[in-house]
């Protein structure tokens, strides 16, 4: 049911998924502690407020455009099959007990929150796709996701909240939304390594940033400095890999591939 889910030697989890004996340590002990970033409210009670708050924030509900039908709202069985793994979320908050993000920004939408929010922009039903993409992409939305595994690895139900936060950066970008540094680093990033093989350290920043965007390259010009000085700056002139044509060719594929 997901009431108690807490954190057991360090990670969050289902405490009556958890079998002693697969939890005890070398020592002879198991450490048993409230789940994380939430605040205590008593012993191993959190307060779940700001969860619910994140999650209230994504507008959880289905908003269908147009006439309604005399009977249901139709929908393919192929995407409620893909929808089925995120449904399954029991709003446990394991994944934001140990969302490494929330620690240190509690304003964060978070991974419950921004699977939750993929859950009906990959709705066919739903007819407000754009404006929750809108939503998601501004600050403390889906960009500010690390990509640290930590909310895929304590999921007790496979909901794997970071798939569906990459997957909502894709649908963000497909709608139009691709001015952001989120947006730009990641085209950058894929560009810079299909183009070489592997990643141009020096080239990705004004990509990301803008060419023309010189105060912001200005504002990086201290971290640069450092860098140089430490023997850290990237080279200027980047060499591609010996097999490049292959490596372009998995790019090719992957994007050949059909999309889920």
């Amino acid at each position: 049911c997901g009431s108690c889910a807490m954190r057991i030697n360090g990670h969050a989890c289902l405490a009556c998924k958890t079998q002693v004996r697969q939890a005890i340590g070398p020592d002879n002990t198991i450490t048993v502690e409230p789940a994380g970033v939430m605040p205590v409210v008593k012993d191993l009670v959190v307060d779940f407020e700001m969860f619910w708050d994140k999650i209230m924030a994504v507008e959880p509900y289905l908003q269908p455009e147009g006439p309604e039908p005399e009977a249901e709202y139709i929908a393919s069985n192929e995407s409620m099959l893909h929808l089925s793994g995120v449904t399954a979320c029991i709003m446990c908050g394991a994944c934001v007990s140990d969302c490494t993000v929330m620690e240190v920004d509690p304003t964060f939408l978070g991974p419950a929150a921004l699977a939750k929010a993929y859950r009906f922009t990959a709705d066919p039903r739903d007819g407000k796709s754009k404006e929750r993409l809108r939503m998601l992409n501004e600050p403390t939305g889906m960009w500010d996701c690390t990509r640290c595994l930590e909310c895929v690895q304590v999921c007790p139900k496979g909901v794997a909240p970071m798939d569906r936060i990459m997957a909502l950066r894709d649908q963000a970008i497909s709608a139009g939304f691709d001015k952001t540094y989120g947006a730009r680093h990641a085209e950058a990033f894929s560009d810079l390594v299909e183009h070489s093989g592997w990643l141009d350290e020096l080239r990705i920043v004004p990509k990301t940033v803008g060419v023309a965007n010189v105060p912001a390259l200005l504002h990086l010009a201290p971290e640069a400095m450092r860098a140089l000085t430490h023997g850290k700056l990237p080279p200027i002139i980047h060499k591609k890999i010996e097999d490049v044509q292959g490596f372009r060719k998995v790019f090719k594929n992957a994007d050949e591939a059909p999309k889920e």
